[in-house]
């Protein structure tokens, strides 16, 4: 595991604090966080982990630029144009959807950090577009580096089986790990930490955006990949994925009643800031299963805040409050 190039930035490890109050408020199971909304870079979030083993690889590979894609107001994006910044490469990121006349939130950010932003209006041109400005950076001689969408590949998925690692060093012993899940890359990194360090709880993602299937299928071959990048082959089904689609239906980024009052919820109780796109939909799950009585009172949950507070700041978003 050692011989895995990776560049060592994040703020680890990060702390996991008690939610007493937001707890008590749902007469629920004993709640924890995991502050991975406090990895340090750009304001911090999940895709700093990622993105440790992923700059490390440009690097390995002589690259120059890295190129992503997300959302306008895309984390993942945010952090990649940060950690570009800090490693001198240029960064250029392909965004999907209206841009707006006025910058705010994740997309101030990328222009203050320096990116050079390509829009895709619309998402289903997302992929070619992306496509056409590495082939464009190559032929100008900048050497681009294809930092996969959410970070989600297998050598970005080792930051979560690390993450585990860590968690399981921190002593508390958690029932479950509860999270939000898109791309899929926190989720295998997830499942795979679980099978290398021996966590003995349970793994639930609720989905942002996508339905079960997906995910156990891509979840699944995922962290079957990334295990190959450690050297020994750990096989997962799509049986081994545990995910939860009940709350996405609204769409991606869509912000329903349900967000509004567990953002409104974490922060008036624990004075905790989520997001309005992942989040802020994880911790509407999360709530919902716990008035559901899905957990036992004497289990206790970790949710794993994976950042993305500046969000918050986006125009989109002002009537969260």
């Amino acid at each position: 595991m050692n011989s895995i190039p990776r560049l060592r930035f994040a703020h680890l490890p990060t702390p996991i604090e008690e939610l007493p109050r937001l707890s008590s408020t749902l007469g629920g199971p004993r709640l924890l966080v995991k502050r991975d909304d406090q990895t340090g870079l750009a304001l911090g979030g999940n895709k700093t982990r990622k993105l440790e083993f992923l700059v490390a690889e440009a690097q390995e590979q002589g690259a120059r630029t890295l190129i992503s894609a997300g959302a306008i107001q895309s984390n993942h994006c945010r952090q990649t144009a940060a950690a570009a910044a800090r490693f001198g490469f240029e960064c250029i990121l392909v965004l999907t959807g209206d841009l707006p006349a006025r910058p705010s939130g994740n997309l101030t950010l990328d222009h203050l950090l320096g990116a050079r932003i390509v829009n895709a209006a619309d998402r289903k041109d997302r992929d070619r577009i992306l496509q056409e400005s590495f082939d464009r950076a190559a032929a100008e001689g900048k050497k681009p580096y294809l930092v996969p969408y959410g970070g989600s590949s297998p050598t970005g998925a080792l930051g979560y089986a690390f993450a585990v690692e860590e968690a399981m060093q921190q002593g508390v012993e958690a029932d479950w790990f509860v999270f939000g899940t898109s791309s899929g890359g926190t989720h295998a990194g997830l499942i795979l930490g679980q099978r290398l360090f021996g966590y003995k709880g349970r793994i639930l993602g609720i989905s942002i955006d996508e339905s079960v299937e997906w995910l156990q299928e891509n979840v699944s071959a995922l962290a079957t990949k990334a295990s190959e990048k450690l050297g020994e082959r750990i096989g997962f089904a799509p049986a081994d994925v545990a995910a939860n689609a009940d709350y996405c239906r609204a769409g991606y980024g869509v912000l329903t009643e349900a967000e509004r009052e567990a953002v409104r919820l974490f922060a008036r109780t624990e004075g905790l800031l989520l997001d309005p796109v992942y989040t802020g939909r994880a911790a509407a799950g999360l709530i919902d299963l716990i008035r559901k009585g899905f957990f036992k009172k004497d289990e206790t949950v970790l949710f794993w805040n994976t950042g993305g507070q500046t969000a918050l700041f986006a125009e989109k978003y002002a009537d969260i409050a």
